[in-house]
């Protein structure tokens, strides 16, 4: 009987045990929780993160003479022309690591799904723009390979070269922008257009225009071929087109805005050139985009009070001064300090909430300016989409800021006494692009090297390290030394030494 006992137990056990991991999963499984991610939210992930980290503050905006600061350590860059290790791999991580990597997931998931072409798509055109700045910025850099560590398993990428990367990108432009449908599914979750498949076209073909006049003396073929494509296929066609983030003072800020409302709001000034070049010119912005804390003596004293925002008393801070020889250079120009100096207005244009915009229909339009003056654009002239530049980019300062909107009556007033001269357009035109890209540093950065317009003298500060008169790219991130040497170090035998002097392969 013990036997037996003993027996009907172990099956009366077997039988429960069995039960219980019957419904062990349901039991244990949160019905409310998803199995999957929508790819649309890795996408606005990419999307919010695309804005530009504040190091451009260290080296664009400074190699392009629009806002830099006369301090070094931290903040030494292009204001000393000389190299700044962190600063210099801020942008190559924030992009690698949180935009490319989630593109490059999405495209895997959507690549073979109809029901999210659209995104795949999108994804594409997003990610061509992502590698324009990297490439632009580096030159040879990991792009086939790239974002692949999780799903392909490549942890030490190869670096591509830059001729090959821009084949690659004009090729995803046009063939994503063709394939957007406006039949097939809607994105409405997409943070930049709310999925809306005209823009997106627009933006894919504008970039497209941007790409290929970005190889005029590289490849002028190539480039005609891409800027023809683009115009056929249909770009930007007013300020609503504009690709851009809206940023908000809490959970998406400004990077700029943040580094200049934060730590940084008595450090950096707008330069001389740029203040006097709007100022000479009675350009309308100048009040939209400067403030001068008159009689600062300090940091402490750039208060409301002493806030002017008219364009007479502006006074730019020239290059070539650090911290030790910037104070006597303010005396000189009879400023109670350094602090005296012209800023980029932080309450406007630089706020915490303070839209970042990618491309835009001002630069387009700039673009065709162009395209147009060397005869690869028929359909409209080159004064006509000069004059429309200028008036998009004057009327989009109102975006950052309502005490930043030029009067339409000031834009005409502008436009007339400023008009297009064929025999020194290029000039214009690029010169307008610099201007128009004010806070797209790395954009305003790569277009004076593709075009060498605006003319700037090189800044004459001492001690630079550079053997040229400008930084023409960005070295590889001290990181790459150790994680990707054999990589990096076969880019640098293709493209040259991996300094500041050796410029990138279209920088002819």
């Amino acid at each position: 009987m013990k036997k037996l006992h003993i027996t009907c137990t172990l099956l009366i056990m077997l039988v429960l045990t069995t039960s219980c991991e019957k419904g062990f999963d349901e039991l244990n499984t949160n019905p409310n929780s998803p199995t999957t991610l929508n790819p649309i939210f890795t996408f606005n992930n990419a999307l919010v993160t695309s804005t530009f980290p504040a190091e451009v503050l260290v080296f664009e905006s400074a190699i392009v003479q629009q806002v830099f600061s006369p301090n070094g350590t931290v903040l030494a860059g292009a204001n000393f022309n000389q190299n700044n290790f962190p600063r210099n791999a801020v942008l190559w991580q924030r992009y690698y690591r949180d935009v490319i990597r989630y593109l490059v997931d999405i495209i895997g998931q959507t690549k073979s799904n109809p029901s999210r072409s659209n995104l795949y798509n999108m994804a594409r055109i997003w990610k061509a723009y992502i590698f324009m700045v990297l490439t632009d910025t580096y030159g040879d850099i990991p792009y086939t390979e790239a974002g692949l560590g999780f799903s392909g398993g490549v942890t030490f990428p190869k670096y591509d070269t830059q001729q090959s990367i821009y084949t690659d990108l004009l090729k995803e432009l046009n063939e994503a922008s063709a394939a957007l449908d406006a039949a097939k599914t809607r994105e409405a979750g997409d943070v930049m257009y709310g999925g809306d498949i005209v823009k997106w076209k627009r933006l894919g073909y504008s970039l497209l225009l941007r790409g290929g006049m970005r190889l005029w003396k590289a490849n002028p073929t190539v480039a005609q071929q891409a800027v023809q494509q683009a115009v056929a296929g249909g770009v930007f066609q007013s300020n609503a087109d504009n690709a851009v983030i809206r940023n908000d003072a809490s959970a998406y800020q400004n990077p700029t805005g943040a580094t200049l409302n934060g730590t940084e709001a008595n450090n950096y000034y707008l330069t001389k050139f740029f203040v006097d070049y709007l100022r000479t010119t009675a350009d309308p912005r100048l009040e939209g985009i400067a403030v001068r804390y008159v009689g600062a003596a300090s940091g402490a004293q750039q208060v409301a009070a002493r806030a002017d925002r008219t364009a007479a008393p502006q006074i730019g801070m020239p290059l070539g001064f650090d911290n030790n020889s910037i104070p006597v250079r303010a005396t000189a120009d009879k400023l109670a300090s350094f602090y005296d100096y012209s800023q980029l207005d932080r309450t406007r244009m630089a706020k915490l909430g303070s839209p970042t915009f990618f491309v835009t229909h001002a630069q387009t339009q700039l673009l065709l300016a162009e395209a147009a003056q060397r005869g690869w654009v028929t359909a409209g002239t080159a004064a006509n989409y000069y004059t429309a530049g200028i008036t998009a980019h004057m009327q989009s300062l109102a975006d950052y800021d309502a005490g930043s909107t030029v009067p339409a009556a000031a834009i005409t007033a502008y436009t007339t006494a400023n008009p297009y001269v064929a025999a020194r357009g290029l000039e214009q035109i690029n010169t307008q692009y610099w201007i128009a890209s004010l806070l797209n540093f790395p954009e305003s950065w790569a277009n004076f090297r593709r075009s060498d317009f605006p003319v700037l003298a090189p800044n004459p500060y001492p001690a630079k390290t550079i053997r040229g008169t400008f930084i023409l790219r960005l070295t590889y991130p001290d990181a790459e030394n150790s994680v990707n040497n054999t990589n990096r170090q076969a880019a640098i035998t293709v493209q040259g030494p991996d300094d500041m002097d050796t410029p990138v392969w279209w920088d002819k």
